[in-house]
């Protein structure tokens, strides 16, 4: 017996680890593979406070990880299908074995959008990719497109510049929803051709990516490439839990500004929940005050 499951090991799920176990709460992170979350992926973070040079996701994951070890938060490895309730006891379902706490934290995050477009799902792979930071050394010297005008994918183009000889922005908007100093350092990357006002319609080639077709203004162009990536916004992990709790018409998790779902004992944060927001720096803070509010929910 817990007295918090926290599901999901990013910044929030992390965050909480170190805040509820220095409070002497009994706690556990159940993780699907590493702890990191969607942050381990980001080459170079810039607007995390206390690194005026920027630090690379995977290390400062690496950080959260061990603060949250040093004070006796333990880790699972587990992929959690369901959860549930029996009374008081909150019960959280995985694969080959059930976990029991007095409390919940739901901080599973959220995975990259497909396009839905002719070719995507048949070359990932093979040349689509939704994670430039992990694939990006494997086109060294090649010619590819970026899909989004969000932070995400103006970051994952400062990453990709260090091996490809050119880039094909693809943004559906005229303008750029990321960060001011993204877009001013996108602008200055001679590698970069946009396409604003612009989508992709197919992803074509043989055994890997030939090129892409998009659509401009009504008018038809075939682009060359030999990879695809895309960055056009994440949709929640809630599959397991929607039915339980409740979730807005995207998926997300409903919360109070208390981060409590809507039953009792159970909370949410980082990305999986309803926001407009999504930052490093934001995840960590829900992680802090959900773990608060736990402890005066056991109180």
């Amino acid at each position: 017996m817990y007295d918090l499951i926290i599901i999901g090991g990013g910044p929030c799920g992390l965050t909480a680890g170190i805040y509820s176990s220095r409070a002497g709460l009994k706690t556990l992170i159940i993780e699907k593979a590493m702890p990191g979350g969607q942050a381990a992926n980001t080459h170079l973070i810039e607007n995390y406070p206390g690194f005026p040079d920027g630090i690379g996701g995977w290390e400062l994951m690496q950080l959260f990880t061990k603060q949250a070890e040093k004070w006796g938060t333990t880790f699972e490895t587990a992929a959690i299908t369901g959860v549930s309730a029996n009374g008081d006891i909150k019960i959280v379902h995985a694969e080959n074995q059930d976990f029991t706490a007095k409390a919940v934290l739901i901080a599973t995050g959220a995975t990259p959008k497909y396009l839905g477009v002719k070719g995507e799902k048949e070359f990932v792979g093979k040349g689509v990719s939704y994670c430039g930071t992990c694939d990006g050394p494997l086109y060294r010297g090649k010619e590819v497109i970026v899909v989004g005008g969000g932070n995400t994918a103006l970051q994952e183009i400062d990453f990709l510049s260090r091996f490809v000889d050119k880039i094909h922005l693809i943004n559906r908007s005229s303008e750029y929803r990321a960060q001011k100093a993204l877009v001013d350092k996108m602008h200055k990357n001679n590698k970069v051709v946009q396409y604003l006002n612009a989508q992709v319609t197919e992803i074509f080639g043989s055994q890997i990516i030939e090129g892409v077709k998009i659509d401009q203004n009504g008018t038809t162009k075939t682009l060359p490439a030999q990879g695809v990536f895309i960055f056009v916004g994440h949709d929640p992990v809630t599959d397991f839990c929607k039915n339980f709790l409740a979730t807005d018409e995207r998926g997300f998790l409903k919360v109070n500004y208390e981060l409590e779902c809507s039953r009792p004992g159970f909370f949410g944060g980082g990305d999986v929940i309803t926001k407009d927001f999504f930052q490093v720096a934001t995840a960590v803070g829900e992680g802090a005050l959900a773990s608060h509010s736990v402890e005066m929910f056991l109180k």
